[in-house]
């Protein structure tokens, strides 16, 4: 399948990806639903009578909004039949919108004049710890070898609940956090920035289809039904703030202060042929958190750190989204149920993933062994993350010569405010 738009064999965003966003093309102008198609995006607000079909000729006005969460809102075959429709709208053969040059100019936009937004109002944010590396790794750093994961972690996904007001869109800056850490030789806790910043290679779904009441849960069986679609995450992290405040109810302020996120939603109808068996689990984990189906996706990540000064992105880690041992499937499955209700914009977060070698691993607590070893980044080296360093994470499959990717989730460190 082939677009009238143009597409570069390089782009994120052939038609078969077709992921959702809000942007604006004006400072403090009004925002609008978009869908990227190569360096373009397809102003659905200029099109909405065209979703004349039976799911959604009754909810036109989702498209002329300024979130996704009504759109989220309904069920799947709605997400289903505007996909099928916006395919068919951009397909090289169909004439409505290639032959209209007013409608055109009107519907389209560069993706370069535009300034991309978060594309949801999150209500609420929850962080999984899925990656039986990454949870490894850092057992063995902390406990040893032998009690490197905890014995609950083999029956259960374990995640919080994270700040939803601070997550943030890909592009905006962040300042190192001020807060109480404790050397290990210290008597008391000294105050000040973070000396131990860090990125954590993630990715997050966004939550849709109509609410659960509270009380009720969703069984795994219908958890697809409430999975909208996926985007990159970078859960900040402040090390030894974390090792100080997480005991005995787990990140607070060492996370709180930021998390960016790709702007481009992209839809699990674009991801399906990327999906892979799942993991091996043992034991096998209780009923509600059992499918056979294959839900692991086989994406390839990456995150780059940019020097302050440097002009290129220098790869720090390679890995893949495949090593989540806990499906998006039971992270919800689980999520609801104890009766939590989820509604159409919650973010859930993958945690950070790692794979099984060093330079898969997701984290810079974990390339460099709790600073115990320096890792390259161009001319220069770190531990830890500086002043000025800008990360950037990448997402990209790549199956029978189509390539579906995520975009940018980019943020730069600046100086604590002291």
């Amino acid at each position: 399948m082939k677009s009238f738009i143009d597409v570069a064999p390089t782009s994120d965003f052939p038609i078969q990806n077709l992921p959702y966003g809000i942007f604006s093309t004006q400072p403090d102008g009004p925002r609008h639903i978009g869908v990227a198609i190569g360096d373009q995006i397809l102003n659905l607000a200029e099109i909405a009578d065209l979703f004349d079909g039976p799911e959604l000729k009754a909810h036109q006005d989702v498209f002329k909004k300024c979130t996704l969460n009504a759109f989220m809102a309904l069920p799947r075959p709605a997400w289903l039949e505007a996909r099928a429709k916006i395919q068919q709208l951009l397909c090289e053969n169909c004439t409505v919108l290639r032959d209209n040059a007013d409608l055109r100019k009107r519907a389209f936009v560069a993706q370069s004049a535009a300034t991309m937004h978060l594309p949801a109002q999150i209500g609420d944010y929850t962080d999984f710890y899925s990656s039986i590396y990454h949870a490894t790794n850092v057992g063995i750093m902390f406990r040893g070898k032998e009690n490197a994961l905890m014995p609950n972690w083999k029956w259960l996904p374990v995640g919080y609940h994270g700040r939803a007001s601070s997550v943030v869109v890909s592009g905006t800056d962040l300042k190192r956090p001020v807060g109480q850490t404790k050397a290990p030789d210290a008597e008391v806790p000294s105050f000040g920035p973070s000396k131990l910043m860090d990125f954590e290679l993630e990715m997050a779904f966004f939550v849709g289809g109509p609410e659960n009441t509270l009380g009720t849960r969703v069984p795994i069986e219908k958890a697809e039904d409430r999975i909208f679609g996926v985007v990159l995450m970078n859960d900040w992290s402040a090390r030894d703030i974390q090792a100080w405040e997480y005991v005995p109810l787990g990140p607070f302020l060492a996370k709180s202060f930021s998390t960016t996120i790709s702007p481009w939603i992209v839809s699990i109808e674009a991801l399906r042929p990327y999906f892979v068996e799942n993991p091996a689990q043992d034991p096998t984990p209780p009923e509600y958190l059992r499918h056979s189906d294959p839900f692991t996706l086989d994406i390839n990540l990456a995150v780059t750190i940019r020097p302050e000064g440097d002009t290129e992105d220098h790869v720090v880690c390679k890995t893949n989204f495949k090593h989540l041992y806990w499906t998006l499937k039971q992270q919800l499955a689980h999520h609801t149920v104890n009766g939590c209700n989820l509604r159409a914009g919650d973010l859930l977060g993958s945690g950070t993933v790692s794979g099984p070698e060093e330079g898969a691993y997701g984290s810079m607590l974990e390339l460099s062994w709790r600073g115990a070893k320096e890792v390259p980044v161009g001319s220069e080296v770190r531990k830890f993350l500086k002043d000025g360093d800008e990360v950037n994470l990448s997402g990209v499959c790549d199956k029978n010569g189509v390539r579906i990717g995520f975009g940018e989730c980019r943020g730069r460190i600046r100086p604590a405010d002291i």
